[in-house]
């Protein structure tokens, strides 16, 4: 069967929109095909920085479209209509249509009309200028004369060519459409310095390998891998090691098309500087990576990717990379020199250096954001918050509130304002160098952690109360004046706050009461809100009791303990939780302690997994079948109240009323402890005397009494077991 090969080719496009236009190419075709009843073997993307390309295998060579049904007169309807009914679908007599039988109108005439077969290449013709141009680029621009004559046309960066065949490597057509002044053809380039000319192509196979000849790697996990191993065989070379950066590996596999790894240095003495301070300048201006030893010291070499395979080996390419990059260095350095010459020269006035930095800071009321405030009022609030975080989980307070007033101290410095991405990192060293405690020090640094899945959390008791109060305060205060995230939108990156929360939370065992912690916060803040709106001129003013609606309060908390609900899920799915558990211990308990949730989970999965928790399962099932059915006839509550153990007959309902009384106990005594899985493990002594309850006994007895009895029973057995979680949503 025939394939189809697309490209599209364009200026470069920026790395972070690569793997999404990819994807999203992928994605619109499959949906087309799938639409219009093409049905395809396997379909893949690529991109390159100024490329996007599709394989699609195994097309049919024609497209047969379903016949055209028109629904005619009844049977026995006058001439007149039947002779309408047949010229309109240009039929010949009665009998070129079918009689069908409709159970409310009877039978009528349909006529069946063949439509002749459309070729694939006539599909796609009609297909892909629909999506190129709709494509969803985050960002697109318009172009030369597109802008002038006023022409729709909207791209990442200015579209060049467009490549589109269908057939096979023996042989294969253009399929041929129009993009405003660009025809598809056959013909695409190499890359644009080492193979510049035009290349013909047939199909796929013949495409990636004349690609490959002309200096283009199509792949870009093959690119990726070229770099990570020409970087590891020159790090080798120097009895030296990488400093992993998979972020940055990703952005510059999507900056070149025929990647070169080569070595530069500088000189040893910017080594003075701090290690993040050297890699963030040589990342961030040439996205190069850098090199330490075997003992982890930081090494004054770096290895940086070219697009071009240089007749010099590199060395011109070297040498430039190495100028631009003692250049920011020095610049560093100068900030480094003159943030420790002004921490020096507070010392020696008796000063503290970060307090002044922090005043600074309030002096400056740098914006936070509009409905929010300054960053100093920020720091206030994180602040209180912290100290609260430390009584409620018994942490140093005095430690935890110095921490927090000094984590943004270093916004104002001059480190900071050439690399915003060092912040936290060079309070921490601005932190050490005037003497602050390391718990103090440390905790400035990791104040911003964890930034994502695999950026360590914070673990030491300061560091763990400023990162909280960081993050709950960023989420208390976008809620408080409606900045929430909406679809696949999140500029203020609260879901990424959330998690870190979560993170935070769940990997240090934390017992975080948040609506009893957060409740006065959000009063705080909505009042805040209410009086910028009305022009105070100093919101940070405001009593901490705040006057708030109460309503408005309750909503807007329960509204972000809701969206923590949901990250939660999420977060616990990633880990491998169980949908319908997740749901059963959600649907079950009040998502105010995340610990809590998670431990029950776990546990629950492992009562579940066990020969008894299966068994017992089975008799909850039917016990809340037979539940379900009564309650539909005596009405929902109807067997709520408690069971008489006097009024039971039969020795099976005694002994499970007797066990019963007794795991409920331990059951509440468990739940109250927080020990789920003696929670769990309490139920597994009901597992023989529910079997023997459904065997021996009939619960809808004659006697209505002790039916009665009897199902106030099951309900008492459903209620122990809901309890602890709703197994109704339990699946297996």
């Amino acid at each position: 069967m025939p394939d189809l090969l697309l490209e599209l080719l364009c200026e470069e496009i920026p790395a972070r929109m690569q793997r999404r236009g990819a994807d999203d190419l992928k994605r619109l075709m499959g949906e087309a095909f799938s639409e219009r009843g093409l049905f395809f073997e396997g379909i893949e993307s690529f991109v390159t920085p100024r490329r996007l390309a599709l394989q699609v295998t195994g097309l049919p060579a024609e497209l047969r479209a379903p016949p055209d049904v028109r629904k005619g007169p009844r049977v026995g309807a006058p001439a007149g209509a039947i002779e309408g009914f047949l010229k309109s679908a240009n039929l010949s007599t009665i009998e070129d249509t079918v009689i069908e039988d409709d159970p409310k109108k009877g039978r009528y005439y349909v006529a069946y009309i063949e439509r002749p077969p459309r070729t694939t290449p006539e599909v796609i013709a009609e297909i892909v200028p629909a999506i190129i141009r709709a494509f969803p680029w985050p960002k697109s621009m318009r172009w030369g004369a597109s802008s002038a004559g006023g022409n729709s046309l909207r791209w990442v960066r200015p579209l060049r060519g467009m490549l589109c065949t269908f057939g096979g490597p023996s042989g294969a057509s253009v399929i041929h459409f129009e993009v405003d002044a660009l025809s598809s053809g056959r013909s695409t380039v190499g890359h644009r310095f080492m193979s510049p000319g035009q290349i013909e192509v047939v199909a796929f196979d013949d495409y990636a390998r004349q690609l490959e000849r002309a200096h283009v790697m199509l792949s870009a996990e093959a690119r990726k891998e070229t770099i990570r191993s020409a970087a590891l065989a020159i790090a080798e070379a120097h009895n030296l090691q990488i400093v992993e950066d998979p972020a940055l590996l990703d952005e510059v596999s999507g900056l070149v098309e025929w990647p070169v790894a080569l070595s530069g240095e500088f000189e040893t003495s910017f080594l003075t500087l701090p290690p993040e301070v050297v890699r963030a300048t040589i990342r961030a201006n040439q996205k190069c990576f850098v090199m330490r030893s075997r003992d982890g010291a930081l090494a004054n070499r770096f290895i940086l990717i070219a697009n071009i395979a240089a007749h010099d080996g590199g060395s011109a390419i070297i040498t430039g990379n190495g100028r631009v990059v003692h250049a920011r260095l020095s610049d560093a350095l100068y900030f480094w020199r003159t943030d420790l010459a002004d921490l020096r020269d507070y010392r020696s006035s008796g000063l503290r250096p970060l307090d002044q930095r922090l005043e600074k800071l309030r002096a400056l009321k740098i914006v936070f954001h509009q409905k929010l405030g300054t960053q100093g009022e920020r720091v206030d609030r994180i602040a209180a918050l912290a100290r609260t975080l430390a009584i409620t989980l018994g942490f140093d307070v005095d430690k935890s509130v110095r921490a927090a007033r000094l984590a943004k101290a270093d916004l104002v410095t001059e480190m900071v304002g050439e690399f915003p991405e060092l912040q936290g990192v060079m309070g921490r060293y601005y932190a050490l160098e005037q003497g602050e405690p390391s718990p103090i020090a440390n905790a400035i640094g990791d104040h911003y952690r964890p930034q994502g899945p695999d950026d360590p959390t914070p673990s030491a008791p300061i560091s763990i109360i400023v990162a909280l109060a960081d993050k709950l305060d960023t989420l208390v205060s976008f809620w408080a004046v409606g900045e929430k995230p909406t679809g696949s939108k999140d500029p203020f990156a609260l879901r990424r706050a959330a998690l870190g929360v979560l993170r935070v939370v769940l990997e240090n065992n934390l017992r975080l009461p948040l609506r009893d912690l957060l409740a006065p916060c959000m009063r705080t803040a909505i009042r805040a809100a209410q009086m910028r709106e009305e022009g105070a001129s100093d919101p940070a003013t405001i009593d901490a009791r705040g006057v708030a609606a109460p309503e408005s309060v309750s909503a807007t908390l329960e509204s972000l303990l809701s969206f923590f609900s949901d990250r939660m899920k999420g977060y616990l799915r990633d880990r491998g939780a169980r949908h319908d558990l997740i749901e059963a211990v959600f649907d079950s308990t009040d998502y105010d302690d995340l610990l809590t949730l998670s431990r029950r989970i776990d546990a629950l999965a492992g009562f579940i997994g066990s020969e008894n928790g299966a068994t017992l399962l089975g008799g909850y099932r039917r016990a809340a079948s037979i539940l379900k059915a009564e309650e539909r006839k005596d009405g929902v509550g109807a067997f709520s109240g408690d069971f008489d153990d006097k009024d039971f007959t039969e020795p099976a309902e005694i002994k499970l009323a007797e066990e019963l009384r007794v795991t409920m106990n331990e059951v509440t005594r468990s739940l109250r402890d927080q020990d789920f899985t003696v929670a769990m493990n309490a139920l597994s002594r009901l597992r023989v005397p529910v079997d023997l309850f459904f065997e021996k006994v009939t619960v809808n007895a004659d006697d209505s009494a002790l039916r009665l009895n009897r199902l106030k029973l099951l309900n008492a057995l459903r209620r122990c077991f809901h309890s602890i979680a709703d197994f109704s949503k339990v699946t297996q």
